[in-house]
């Protein structure tokens, strides 16, 4: 005879269910984002990040040498050659050299950002943050974007309070471009549902609907709310 005890009920079945669910996303979750995370808009962001050195271009000595020292670098970004972008070529320096060697000049600054990027697509994610958390600018698009990378960072250090937190950030800075602010609140109703913050995950899924419905992740976003309960 079957023992009962040992038989589970149909509620706690789907209970089971729903957590496995939820564990293999979470297992999954990076290997699934890390390239559009990592890699996605590299080329968009080597066309913001050279129209702002090229706006941050003035006569004073300091600035023009700063800006010839970073020009090598930035091809070596372009061509995707990391290592040397970060750390130079032996004849000129990386971005992490000029960010230290010029740091109050503004393509010093964008060197910081340059660098961070460097960092994390180089998997040297304690790099990337203390030179994303140190670069600021009044370029909002790209404020947003080193937003979004920081988040990144801190994601693959496992410090998930932080990447929610900045994923949100980069979320709300430049409503304007609504693709990249859906994407990066998206992910950080991802991050916080994977994590066990189901009424933070509502809270982003529902600013994805209710401000940008017309963008990718507002055309997906029902799901994800229904997933949690949650259906209009």
């Amino acid at each position: 005879m079957t023992d009962k005890k040992n038989v589970p009920t149909a509620a706690a079945a789907e209970a089971q269910e729903r957590n496995t669910e939820v564990v293999e996303r979470a297992r999954g979750f990076w290997e699934k984002f890390k390239k559009p995370i990592t890699f996605g808009g590299a080329g968009i962001i080597a066309l913001i990040a050279g129209w702002y050195a090229y706006g941050a271009f003035i006569k004073e000595p300091q600035e023009q040498k700063a800006n010839d020292a970073i020009w090598h670098a930035q091809q070596y970004f372009a061509e995707d050659s990391l290592a040397k972008a970060l750390n130079g070529d032996g004849q000129y320096p990386g971005f992490e050299k000029v960010a230290k060697t010029y740091s109050g000049t503004k393509a010093g600054n964008l060197a910081k950002f340059y660098s961070g990027v460097c960092a994390l697509r180089l998997k040297e994610y304690q790099k990337a943050v203390t030179y994303l958390k140190d670069f600021s600018t009044s370029a909002k698009e790209i404020q947003a974007i080193a937003y979004g990378r920081l988040a990144d960072a801190y994601s693959e250090l496992k410090n998930n309070t932080e990447a929610i937190s900045y994923y949100a950030k980069a979320g709300t800075h430049f409503p304007e471009q609504e693709s990249l602010s859906a994407e990066n609140l998206f992910r950080a109703g991802q991050l916080s549902e994977i994590t066990g913050k189901k009424d933070d995950a509502i809270k982003y899924y529902k600013a994805v609907k209710e401000k940008y419905s017309r963008t990718d992740r507002g055309y997906q976003i029902d799901k994800y709310l229904a997933s949690l309960g949650v259906i209009d």
